[in-house]
């Protein structure tokens, strides 16, 4: 199968790189021609635009920084859409946007071919040592035909429903980690400041029910899914009694905790619904009834 990658970038590069030396045939095309040469030099072909690549390659690839560079590189003069094959298939592996997937997807349909997003999370080392993590969306049977070399720039591929939820789900994950990297170094200061050194603060967060990241394998799937919030694992009263203390010592030291601050007024809101023996999940249920769903499987 005839490959096409474009965009070759901090992530990109790498990710092309390791399907050439899985054995493909890639037909490569970058902005900055420059990027592509270590590509030429392992055996890559150049384009000289994403028409080009499209009207070569059975498979075609972008990584890319966003939305603008992902629609002009699709739907622009000499776009991907201008040269793309019957049966051809088209992944996105940039982190876009759900609406602007949506919108190329369609288009790609009616030419006659597929398309699969499908961003990725690990950056530059994972892209480079093929760790990444993959997060698909589109056609099943489309992915079930390219799961094979996915798993070739990446270790864990997941397939998580139609077209646009991979990126749904990437984006998901990098507010939901970026938010909880916030907390940490707010908690991470606060530690400091009041006498407890960065390392054994570190060592404590890896190896508490934070660092083993309990929330995600256990009490989740276990709690959330099944909606059984009087299945208490940590009561929501003694949360906010936790959160408090903290805030308390804050105060003390004059460090501001935004994201606790944030915390103990969805804490009482909850406890407000006479929630306060109830597992401190239950506050899931103030989000569900705001968005109109239920987090269950």
């Amino acid at each position: 199968m005839q490959i096409g990658f474009i965009g070759l970038g901090n992530m990109g590069g790498p990710i092309a790189m390791n399907l050439i030396k899985a054995g493909h045939n890639l037909v490569v095309h970058d902005i900055n021609p420059n990027s592509a040469l270590p590509h030429q030099k392992a055996g890559a072909s150049w384009a000289n635009t994403p028409k080009d690549v499209a009207a070569q390659t059975d498979l075609i690839f972008t990584s890319l920084p966003g939305p603008k560079e992902v629609e002009a590189v699709a739907n622009g003069p000499d776009g991907i859409l201008e040269g793309i094959k019957q049966d051809a298939i088209y992944i996105d592996a940039s982190t876009n946007s759900p609406t602007v997937v949506k919108r190329i997807s369609e288009k790609i349909i009616s030419s006659g071919a597929s398309m699969l997003d499908a961003p990725v999370s690990g950056g530059p080392v994972g892209a480079e040592a093929g760790t990444l993590a993959i997060i698909v969306g589109g056609n099943e049977s489309t992915f079930k035909k390219v799961k094979p070399i996915l798993e070739t720039i990446g270790t864990g591929v997941t397939y998580v429903g139609e077209i646009g939820s991979g990126t749904i789900a990437k984006l998901v994950h990098n507010a939901t980690s970026f938010a909880a990297r916030i907390a940490v170094q707010e908690g991470m200061v606060l530690a400091v400041k009041s006498g407890v050194s960065p390392s054994n603060m570190l060592k404590v967060l890896q190896e508490a029910a934070f660092g083993k990241q309990v929330l995600l394998t256990h009490h989740i799937p276990e709690l959330v899914f099944k909606g059984d919030f009087d299945n208490v694992r940590f009561a929501l009263g003694l949360s906010h009694k936790d959160v408090s203390l903290a805030l308390e010592l804050a105060e003390e030291m004059n460090v501001p905790l935004e994201m606790a601050e944030k915390a103990k007024l969805v804490i009482e809101e909850g406890m407000s619904r006479g929630w306060a023996g109830k597992d401190n999940l239950s506050t899931f249920m103030l989000y569900e009834e705001r968005a109109g769903i239920e987090v269950r499987e």
